[in-house]
């Protein structure tokens, strides 16, 4: 019986300890002492485990715990301006998902940057930690995303304040014309946690923020988009100081848990924060790990003897290991990549710019050029410029399309590179970054205001752009215009206000140089004196442009000429009148001033008066519907003439282009039709002959065809198109005829078709004749015999 009564007092005190023990846990909600051993790290050795505890988790609380966690928290409503902006941030402020990430981070790094400017003053706010630091870890296993960093962290108060309302004047008013659509008013919430922290709803069902702030307790925040709770941790201080954000996410989001997916949007928007980035990651190695004794013996095959068993124990005396895939976890760096634009230039090698550019720009090549600099005024940023070594292969095809050369960041945070107006379209091959600290950005941080502090932006970029081509060497400068020259010539007919600049980048071939381009700033050096126009001749190669009729006077008088061979550079030229004070003057049309002595003009007066009557009769009888008029002319020397455009009319090449335009009517319709010049060399033999012709006889036959003759080929030598190639065959083939003394009415004689004789057929060799033998031996008795029904009788042939 005693034996019984002592039973039942020891099962009573063991369940009351039992007892006591949960009391105990449910009282004061002990975190199990191991963190780690409840993660995917329980799979790595003890170090391991001791460093994934660096990444804290609720992961501490059982079910049972976190039920009371929650029942004990206080209860929070939204206030109606979160609710109407949760909507906004849903359904149409964020078009990409992403988003919520960079936004989180930074919103870490301005909490780090708040603690260290804090500890200038004094030291002791890092007492609990000086590693300033942003974390991410990932949990698979949880769908579960945690960021953490050991920033300053934020008390109960700031977590109600801050996480349950939009601490900014004018909010009401704000969101009415979001709703509406109108979207004008910005607001600059980098730093804050507001607007950008709810683009976390984007992906996560629930939202869990646990923070520990050096002037109180850690508190838990939690969310669901509808209401919030917070409620002092139960474990107490884990964090020591800082943050953490546990996004429990959405199904359709679970791609941002991949290790792939987050290392690549770190790496888009967040590698240039100035706090160093870790993510908990893992890989596979090759470890050793000793064989059991039992796997040994397994191993032993069964040819193996005695011998050799004796032998290998005597032989190896070290334990045996085998090689093994273990799977190791770590934190891994993430932006190892340093904003190099912060630096001082001086301080920066090539070999660090050179690297930087491939790095952001995805480019195997160095770049030509760059330029570094910091701009201060109405607006501060830094701002690195780079010249690609070679241009796209679609570079003009679509030309004007939006690209992404120029990164944008505010505060070392990627915000956009969507631009269409950062860089004008003729200088969109430039590559580069901008850093500012002040540019306001609109409530989702994706799109730049178009207001002037951006304009004032793109105007000094383009500058600096402009300069860095400017001082370049010629060796580099002339491999950048071999690949963007036509960039520069466009950049003159669409910058008006930069036209200065880039005029003194245009480079063209030149009558000077047989083999390099040259200058305007060249051209203007060498000019003769009292020479007032710069001459420029338009042609599709350079041997067309020598053999012009319209440049003989003036490579003879030794005027150095500008030869015009991109189908884009008389349209340039159209758009840059004059270079310093000197007017452009096209070869090929009226008005060209050769600075004749008085001499040749008198001379050119007496020939006037004897070639006056021709030049009439040219014009109103011979010509009327090809020449405006006819005129002798001081430019030609060895042509007999040449037809010249009006001062604003189309020149020969530029109406070859007009012509062939994708969109142009077939005939040339949608052209003008118009008028020319009739330029007469009146020392030329030719010409000469004509007027003594016509002086002859004004109606004679031959008179008329040797100035038809004379406008076809000026047509052709100055560049434009026969419209009746019919008529100047039969001309060329009359003038042919009289040079060899054939009648004009001589016409083409056909022998006869003869037959040939039977002696003369040409028979078959003989090996075709004895294969065709053989053919009909092998062929049926009945289609031998067989006769073609309308082969006549052989005796009446």
């Amino acid at each position: 019986m005693r034996i019984y009564l002592l039973g039942i007092c020891c099962l009573a005190v063991l369940s009351g300890l039992v007892r006591a023990e949960d009391e105990a846990v449910e009282v004061d909600g002990t975190v199990e002492e191991d963190l780690g051993k409840s993660t995917i790290g329980s799979k790595t050795d003890d170090e391991t485990v001791e460093r994934e505890e660096e990444a804290i988790k609720l992961d501490g609380l059982n079910v049972a715990q976190m039920k009371q966690l929650r029942d004990a928290s206080e209860k929070h409503n939204y206030q109606a301006e979160v609710n109407r902006m949760m909507k906004l941030i849903i359904n149409s402020l964020y078009r990409n998902k992403e988003i919520f990430l960079r936004e989180l981070i930074s919103n870490a790094s301005d909490a780090l940057d708040k603690i260290r400017f804090m500890s200038l003053t004094d030291p002791g706010v890092l007492s609990a930690t000086s590693d300033l630091k942003v974390m991410i870890k990932p949990d698979r296993e949880n769908h579960a995303l945690h960021i953490i960093d050991t920033g300053i962290g934020m008390t109960r108060e700031d977590l109600v304040k801050n996480l349950g309302t939009i601490a900014k004047s004018g909010t009401s008013e704000f969101l009415a014309k979001m709703e509406e659509g109108g979207g004008e008013q910005s607001s600059d919430l980098i730093g804050q946690f507001g607007v950008g922290f709810y683009s976390s709803f984007l992906v996560a069902d629930t939202v869990v923020v646990t923070s520990k702030n050096n002037n109180d307790d850690q508190y838990i925040w939690e969310s669901d988009a509808s209401s919030f709770s917070v409620v002092k941790d139960p474990r107490g201080n884990t964090l020591g100081r800082g943050t953490q954000i546990s996004l429990f996410m959405k199904e359709e989001a679970y791609d941002f848990l991949e290790e792939h997916t987050i290392k690549d949007l770190v790496k888009k928007y967040s590698q240039f924060i100035n706090f160093p980035i870790h993510m908990w990651t893992s890989k596979t190695e090759k470890v050793e790990e000793p064989i059991e004794e039992e796997e040994e013996k397994a191993e032993q095959k069964e040819g193996e003897t005695d011998d050799d068993v004796k032998v290998e124990d005597e032989d190896d005396e070290k334990p045996k290991v085998k090689m093994v895939d273990k799977t190791v976890y770590d934190w891994e760096a993430m932006n190892d990549n340093k904003p190099i634009w912060l630096r001082n230039p001086k301080e920066v090698e090539d070999e660090d710019y050179n690297a930087f550019y491939k790095s952001f720009s995805k480019d195997s090549d160095e770049p030509l050029a760059h330029v570094h600099f910091s701009a201060e005024g109405e607006v501060t940023f830094r701002s690195i410029l780079y010249v690609p070594k070679t241009a796209p292969y679609d570079l003009y095809q679509d030309y004007g399309k939006k690209v992404d050369n120029i990164k944008m960041y505010v505060k070392r945070v990627f915000i956009t590179d969507d631009f269409e107006e950062m860089m004008p379209k003729y200088l969109s091959f430039i590559k580069g970054v901008v850093d500012s600290d002040d540019l306001p950005l609109n409530v989702s941080r994706e799109t730049l205001q178009q207001n002037k502090l951006l304009r004032v932006i793109k105007k000094k970029l383009v500058r600096k752009a402009l300069d860095m081509l400017k001082k370049m060497s010629t060796e580099d400068y002339d491999k950048f215009y071999k690949e963007f020259g036509t960039n520069i010539k466009l950049g003159v007919m669409e910058d008006h206000s930069n036209r200065n600049r880039l005029a003194k980048l245009l480079r063209w071939q030149s009558s000077n140089d047989d083999e390099g381009l040259t200058s305007l700033t060249d051209y203007l050096e060498r000019m003769k004196e009292k020479q007032e126009h710069i001459y420029f001749m338009t042609g599709t190669s350079r041997a067309e442009c020598e053999k012009s009729p319209f440049v003989e006077k003036l490579l003879k008088k030794g005027y150095e000429v500008l030869y015009l061979v991109d189908p884009i550079d008389e349209y340039t030229v159209q758009n840059l009148p004059e270079f310093e004070g000197k007017k452009f003057q096209n070869a090929a049309k009226e008005n060209l001033n050769l600075q004749d002595s008085e001499k040749a003009k008198e001379t050119m007066e007496v020939l006037g008066r004897e070639f006056d009557t021709l030049m009439n009769w040219l014009k109103e009888k011979v010509l009327t519907s090809g020449i405006e008029k006819a005129i002798l002319s001081t430019r030609l020397v060895n042509s007999p003439c040449a037809l010249v455009a009006s001062q604003y009319g189309y020149s020969g090449n530029m109406e070859r282009i007009m012509k062939s335009q994708a969109y142009a009517k077939a005939g040339g319709n949608d052209t003008p039709n118009q008028k020319k010049i009739l330029e007469l060399n009146p020392f030329h033999p030719l010409v000469k002959e004509l007027n003594s012709l016509y002086k002859a006889d004004a109606e004679s036959e031959a008179a008329k065809e040797l100035a038809h003759a004379l406008y076809d080929t000026a047509l052709l030598r100055s560049g434009y198109s026969l419209k009746d190639t019919t008529s100047f065959a039969d001309r060329m083939d009359r003038l042919l005829r009289r040079s060899f003394n054939i009648a004009a009415d001589a016409r083409s004689r056909f022998r006869p078709k003869l037959t040939p004789r039977r002696s003369q057929r040409r028979r078959r060799p003989r090996k075709v004749r004895e294969r065709s033998q053989q053919m009909k031996m092998l062929l049926p008795r009945n289609l031998k015999e067989e006769e073609p029904a309308s082969e006549a009788p052989k005796d009446e042939l």
